[in-house]
């Protein structure tokens, strides 16, 4: 997921009849599959943001980290005050996209 070429759709994405999926594991073990909404970057860090396949209306947003070519990590946004600007910043891309 190193190409982060904008999908016709602007939202970040590598396209949505390719779209790319991978499943996240809970701590309390309950695993959600995922579709990789796309990557975004905010004050000098990149975030991922991620639908969740569970007929909700959620987003995933988390830090993001490659370490490879053709790997990443996800990191947990544990600040609240930096969480609160990320999804500030999503939510005004989104809207600028809509």
């Amino acid at each position: 997921m190193s190409d982060k070429e904008k999908c016709g759709c602007g939202c970040g994405c590598e396209g949505h009849d390719d779209a790319d999926f991978l499943t996240l594991e809970f701590d309390d073990g309950v695993e959600v599959e995922c579709e990789i909404m796309g990557v975004f970057e905010f004050e000098g860090k990149e975030y991922i943001a991620l639908i969740p396949d569970d007929e909700t209306d959620d987003v995933y947003i988390y830090g993001y980290k490659e370490i490879g070519e053709e790997e990443f990590e996800l990191v947990d946004i544990d600040d609240d005050a930096e969480f609160e600007k990320v999804v500030a910043e999503f939510d005004k891309i989104t809207a600028e996209q809509a």
